[in-house]
């Protein structure tokens, strides 16, 4: 079962927090204070905010820790990047610069 939760997080990490937070709220709210983050988290970082939570159950975080976080944020950033960059052409027209 883990493994497939692991595929699940790597392909759609929005489905795999939504998983998180349904079945097991307590673990996401000992991870933030209030709902807006994980909220914002969801929407705009999801990668970064699935890592946080499943790092901070190992008794916060520390160290290595925000290096995985840190890289988490990145490839949900080169994600809008190359959502923004592939958006910017349509299909059968030239591109402009």
């Amino acid at each position: 079962m883990g493994c497939i939760f692991v595929l699940i997080a790597g392909l759609f990490p929005r489905l795999a927090l939504f998983i998180v937070w349904v079945a097991r709220p307590k673990m996401v709210d000992a991870a933030f204070d209030t709902w807006i983050w994980p909220l914002l988290g969801f929407l705009f970082l999801p990668f970064a905010t699935l890592m946080y939570v499943i790092l901070w159950r190992s008794g916060g975080l520390s160290g290595w820790d925000w290096f995985w976080v840190a890289l988490a944020a990145f490839l949900d950033l080169v994600h809008w990047g190359s959502s923004w960059t592939q958006r910017r052409t349509v299909p059968g027209y030239p591109a402009t610069a």
